[in-house]
């Protein structure tokens, strides 16, 4: 019998669960230090954002709370398959240098974890111009403006 290496399957449904509930209850608190969500090295990308490096992340994650009034994830659904997770949300939130009206940001995340459950890979999918650029104030109506043109 040869000790060839074999793949080990390992069932990430705790490692979903695991950061679901991460993101649900996220605090700034939290946000210091994600070396339990994230590996090292990990690859982070949003609509801002393109970067790699848990120091990296920590500062998008703290930067989210001082952008914004009582950010929250809300997670809608969810999809694993092997070591890839595709997570659906709301992103609920006020602004604090605009309005305070409560907003909601819909959007969704392409996750890779690790054997040991921490996540390497880490995509956003959201329209910025139309889940937040519409809504402020002077760039709202520019923006609307502009999707009206282009439908035209």
């Amino acid at each position: 019998m040869s000790n060839a290496h074999v793949p080990v399957h390992v069932d990430h449904q705790a490692s979903l669960d695991k950061l679901v509930s991460f993101f649900e209850s996220i605090t700034l608190a939290a946000c210091q230090d994600l070396s339990d969500v994230y590996t090292e090295d990990a690859y982070f990308k949003d609509p801002f954002n393109e970067l790699r490096g848990l120091p990296a992340i920590n500062q998008v994650f703290q930067h989210m709370f001082v952008q914004v009034h009582e950010p929250r994830f809300r997670v809608t659904s969810t999809v694993l398959q092997g070591d890839t997770a595709f997570l659906v949300w709301d992103f609920l939130f006020s602004m604090k240098n605009f309005n305070a009206a409560p907003q909601c940001i819909r959007g969704a995340t392409h996750i890779r974890f690790v054997e040991d459950g921490r996540v390497s890979f880490h995509r956003d999918y959201w329209d910025a111009a139309e889940e937040l650029y519409e809504k402020l104030p002077v760039l709202g109506s520019f923006m609307r403006f502009l999707k009206n043109q282009a439908r035209k």
